[in-house]
């Protein structure tokens, strides 16, 4: 008996099976693998080409075309006498600041300044009722007065009795008891004039003096309020502000150098204004601190100034420089010509045949416009002071000149694209250097996207020339 198939079972033998899970993923990481061969084969073409165009795209110096000369700006060298200064930061303080109060209690009945005043020593600013004082300094002096003639009536009894005694006519010992009462008379005088003394010194502690000439700063009493000796507030403080001091700070590594120089003559001190580069005021140094502060390493210095101007305020922090020597006759070039290398400080020197040599240089000191050459330079030579990153040892340059300061527009400008060719008056007529910005439906409207011709440009064709 024969059995024939069942249709299933010849299906499920004749279907193809469905790739599995792993080699599903297999697949697509050869994929993704040729892929990225790809874009780094074309990366790395276009790495070449970009070299090679950067190659021989006229690039100058140790890569570039030796044939090509370098413009170059050059300076000389020249001598001068060189300050040394040492920069510090400092607080302007006044030389002296009293606060003035009252010596007396009693009721202010006049107020003889006002605030902001410059005073002079002497000056009487305020006055105190001096009714109760004016009484006691009269009742000294005419106990003074009565005292002094009774020691008058005792004077010549003491005469009397001495003559009785020459004469045997009276005792010795009243004579004696008289001179010794004479003599504690002329004691009791002495001190009710020490009273009178210390009475007329009250008496004119009524009147408030002004102790140094300075400026008044604002009134702490006023008028008609009872003061006393024991207020710390006082009536007014007084400020020195001519002259003035400033005390700045130098690390302590400058101590010894900065006693050497202030040993050979006095020190000049400048002090700059807002902008850090003007010189307001001039002085000197005056006084040098005895110790250094172990918080911060710096050692205290004080230096006095005119303040003629009053630029100089007190409590005002302001930027100071000390010189403390001058170096003759330095060989002097621009900043800009000292260069550095892994070797050190050089600068590039023109040669024969305008070519240039790299020299190691030292640099004593240097500022934000001239560099101090100990050695490597002389006066006959010539630096390259711009256009390094183009420069190499053995590069030929030329010297260009400078032209001086230059002009207000620095960024070059943007050329855009005119469809119509003409619009290179339309809507750029205004000032050279100006730039005008618009949206491209504007430009598109307009048919001008480009800026404006410069000044003096070329008028021929009456339009900048339309970009493609």
């Amino acid at each position: 008996m024969l059995f024939k198939p069942d249709a299933t079972d010849d299906e499920d033998s004749t279907a193809p099976r469905k790739p599995g899970l792993v080699s599903r993923l297999l697949r697509r990481m050869v994929s993704l693998i040729v892929v990225l061969v790809i874009l780094g084969g074309l990366g790395y073409l276009g790495w070449l080409a970009f070299q090679s165009k950067q190659g021989g795209g006229g690039g100058r110096g140790a890569g570039g075309r030796p044939d090509l000369p370098v413009p170059v700006l050059a300076a000389t060298p020249r001598v001068q006498d060189v300050p040394v200064y040492l920069d510090g930061v400092g607080s302007v303080k006044a030389l002296n600041t009293v606060t003035v109060r009252s010596q007396v209690d009693g009721k202010l009945i006049k107020v003889n300044f006002t605030e902001g005043q410059d005073v002079k020593k002497d000056d009487v600013l305020g006055e105190i009722d001096p009714a109760i004082y004016q009484a006691q300094y009269d009742q000294t002096v005419a106990k003074k007065a009565q005292d002094v003639a009774l020691l008058a009536n005792q004077k010549l009894d003491l005469t009397r009795y001495e003559q009785l005694a020459a004469s045997n006519a009276g005792s010795k010992q009243q004579a004696d008891t008289q001179r010794a009462l004479v003599a504690q008379q002329e004691a009791l005088i002495k001190a009710d004039q020490a009273s009178i003394d210390n009475a007329a010194a009250t008496l004119g502690y009524t009147k408030i003096i002004a102790p140094i000439a300075g400026r008044a700063g604002l009134r702490q009493v006023d008028q008609g309020n009872i003061i006393h000796a024991s207020d710390t507030t006082g009536l007014v403080i007084l400020t020195q502000l001519q002259p003035i001091a400033v005390w700045f700070s130098l690390p302590q590594q400058q101590i010894m150098r900065v006693n050497a120089a202030a040993a050979k003559s006095p020190l000049v001190v400048d002090v700059f204004g807002n902008d850090g580069v003007t010189v307001i005021e001039t002085g000197k140094l005056t006084g040098i601190d005895n110790q250094v502060d172990p918080t911060t390493g710096t050692l205290k210095l004080k230096a006095e100034f005119p303040n003629a101007s009053y630029q100089l305020w007190p409590g005002q922090f302001v930027n100071v420089r000390l010189k403390v020597e001058t170096l003759p006759q330095a060989i002097v070039v621009p900043t800009s010509a000292v260069q550095r290398g892994p070797a050190g400080t050089f600068s590039y020197v023109i040669g024969d045949g305008d070519v240039v040599t790299a020299k190691p240089v030292t640099v004593t000191q240097q500022n934000e416009h001239d560099a101090v050459i100990a050695s490597g330079l002389t006066t006959y030579d010539r630096v390259v002071t711009t256009c390094f990153a183009n420069l190499a040892d053995g590069s030929k340059v030329v010297i260009g000149k400078d032209e001086g300061a230059p002009a207000a527009d620095l960024a070059p400008r943007k050329r855009g694209r005119n469809p119509d060719g003409k619009g290179g008056q339309k809507g750029g007529q205004g000032k050279t250097g100006e730039y005008r910005r618009r949206e491209h439906s504007e430009g598109d409207q307009k048919g001008q996207t480009g800026p404006a011709p410069a000044a003096g440009g070329e008028q021929s064709g009456g339009a900048t020339k339309a970009q493609p």
